[in-house]
């Protein structure tokens, strides 16, 4: 059963340290290496660009465009094994055997204020933003900021500019405000990496109302296997804690709508016996257990490449 993961921190975590997180060395320290991506039958892994925020402000340009060519230089250079991903005809060639990456943005704070700087990206390979961290910027509030702000005039141009480029809108670490500012808009919309606040109330997590809005607008809901937002107890978070997230999205009638979005190599904490990509299987086989193959073959894959395949550049 193949899989699409939407989301992982590989690339940061290159950047950091490349000695120890080489992605195609068997003996890689990253949880979303190419032979643990490759075990778990891996068809289609979306890499994020992120730039912490310890990083100042004048060297968030650089820092991101370093983690693009990484992903140029040390993920898709061997295009054999995997191959990128920025339109619907590459997406339909990701298999196990040849695995697809598509490059996002977590955050937009390395635009800078330029819209100049987002068209870049986009030539770049960058077909999915997600407009924020945890904090505020340039174009809006993430969900940490107390006062909720929503999008900033900044903010509803990089949202007409993203209309008029074609690309996908990530809602993963935006305000609550931002968010239902964000869903009048004509762009397709995911949260690539966020569970259900009804089960597990972190501030990261998905109000009932946000999970509906998604499902009516046919964007994506990916579960992610953060720790603390599947279990208030984050020490003891279990795969049977996770699949409590999917029973609640289905029971919203988002059974379309799931896909997974590990948040691997972006976390320190783990989910007992899910540490990384070789543990997947244990996943899938929880899943099996519970639901017809037919439903965990959509949630593994099918989903989420239906969304892709709708909303990719020919």
């Amino acid at each position: 059963m193949q899989w699409m993961d939407g989301h992982c921190d590989v690339l940061s975590k290159m950047w950091r340290n490349l000695k120890d997180h080489s992605f195609y060395d068997p003996r890689s320290k990253l949880d979303s290496s190419y032979h643990h991506l490759k075990e778990a039958l891996v068809a289609l892994q979306v890499f994020a660009i992120w730039v912490p925020d310890s990083v100042p402000r004048e060297n968030r340009l650089s820092v991101a465009l370093k983690q693009v060519d990484l992903f140029y230089e040390q993920i898709v250079k061997q295009e054999e094994a995997v191959h990128m991903v920025g339109s619907k005809q590459a997406l339909k060639q990701c298999a196990p055997e040849r695995m697809g990456a598509l490059l996002a943005m977590e955050g937009a704070d390395a635009l800078h204020g330029e819209l100049a700087f987002l068209r870049l990206f986009f030539r770049l390979g960058v077909r999915q933003l997600g407009l924020t961290w945890n904090h505020a910027n340039e174009v809006a509030d993430g969900i940490e900021e107390e006062r909720n702000g929503g999008l900033t005039n900044f903010g509803k141009k990089v949202i007409a500019e993203m209309e008029r480029l074609g690309m996908i809108l990530d809602v993963s670490h935006l305000s609550v405000r931002g968010f239902w500012e964000v869903m009048e808009s004509d762009l397709p919309v995911l949260a690539s990496h966020s569970n259900c606040r009804k089960i597990a109330p972190h501030p990261r997590n998905l109000e009932d109302e946000q999970i509906e809005a998604l499902i009516r607008k046919g964007g994506l809901i990916g579960i992610t296997f953060v720790p603390s937002f599947t279990y208030p107890c984050e020490k003891e978070a279990t795969i049977d804690h996770l699949l409590l997230h999917i029973e609640h999205v289905c029971s919203l009638g988002g059974e379309r709508n799931l896909c997974f979005g590990s948040d691997f190599d972006g976390i320190r904490l783990k989910i007992k016996n899910l540490h990384n990509y070789r543990d997947v299987h244990r996943l899938k086989e929880a899943l099996l257990r519970r639901y017809p193959e037919s439903l965990v073959k959509k949630w593994a894959w099918e989903n989420a490449f239906a969304f892709y395949l709708n909303h990719l550049p020919s």
